[in-house]
């Protein structure tokens, strides 16, 4: 899964390094607010993700005496900056430069070269998002849950900010085509301007989006209703098992699961038998529950 969010994010890297050069010269040329504001939102496009190539290499250092349980959730903290950098250097920049647009009006010239980089933009952005929805495609088959859900609970965050980043790019590319075209047909640059005020508060509502599930997740964030029914559910399956006191599940990584319970085994059972038994459900559990990496059981009564 790694190897895939890798190549999803360095396709995203490299064709939003190619679009914000592109949308750099046009707003130049054209004095476009919405262009300078796209340009920006690429150049942060493109820093996010190479912070999110240190988050998946991070991610995946194996664990050491001092990480006991790997280096997962340096892949959140990494996240977490590129989703602070979407914040500050696109959101930011796009909503003042446009509100400077708009107190203060801008000469629109020759806008052939913006339209021309808005479209071969919206192709590149395009191969991107296709790339990280054949990935969320692959991965939403495995675990056998909907695409859409999945984007809103994997805790792939690498996959997830380039799928985010790049469907508010898409939006932000029709937005400012749509702002250049009333420009040109009114004379007026206020349209140019709020385009790109537009832009920013999409790119401020993604951003806030992603550091909200990072920070989640770096806070010790549980799996799903749905996969906590299924650890219950293998639990419960061993027969030396009477009841589940307590469960409790904590994501530590991408796609890595730490599973603790409390579990009333059977009265008859012996010591030897509750050893097999607990050995039993960790193997079941790694083999079933996709993503468990670590289970503890403590073999408690349950209070009656």
């Amino acid at each position: 899964m790694k190897g895939e969010s890798l190549r999803t994010v360095l396709v995203a890297a490299a064709a939003n390094l190619a679009i914000a050069l592109a949308k750099l010269v046009a707003g130049l040329v054209g004095g476009s607010a919405a262009m300078l504001s796209e340009a920006a939102h690429s150049a942060a496009d493109t820093v996010t993700e190479l912070l999110l190539v240190v988050a998946v290499r991070r991610s995946g250092r194996p664990a050491d005496r001092r990480h006991p349980f790997g280096h997962g959730k340096a892949g959140f903290v990494w996240a977490l900056m590129a989703a602070v950098t979407t914040l500050v250097g696109g959101a930011g920049f796009s909503i003042t430069n446009g509100l400077h647009e708009i107190g203060h009006g801008e000469d629109l010239s020759n806008l052939t070269p913006a339209y021309i980089v808005l479209a071969a933009s919206f192709v590149f952005e395009g191969v991107s998002f296709a790339r990280g929805l054949t990935q969320l495609r692959s991965e939403a088959a495995r675990h056998r849950v909907g695409m859409l859900r999945l984007a809103r609970m994997t805790s792939d965050t690498a996959l997830k900010a380039v799928l985010f980043e790049d469907a508010a790019a898409l939006g932000g590319l029709l937005i400012a085509a749509a702002g250049l075209l009333a420009s040109q047909l009114t004379g007026s640059a206020l349209w140019d301007g709020a385009a790109s005020v537009v832009i920013g508060l999409l790119l401020l509502v993604v951003a806030i989006t992603l550091i909200r599930a990072n920070m989640s997740l770096l806070i010790g964030q549980a799996v799903t209703r749905r996969t906590e029914t299924g650890i219950r559910a293998v639990l419960l399956a061993q027969p030396e098992v009477e009841d589940v006191v307590e469960l409790l599940t904590m994501v530590i990584g991408p796609g890595e699961i730490l599973v603790a319970a409390k579990i009333d085994f059977r009265d008859e059972s012996s010591a030897a038998g509750v050893e097999r038994a607990c050995e039993e459900v960790d193997r079941r559990l790694r083999a079933e529950v996709s993503g468990v990496r670590h289970v503890f059981l403590d073999p408690t009564p349950t209070r009656r």
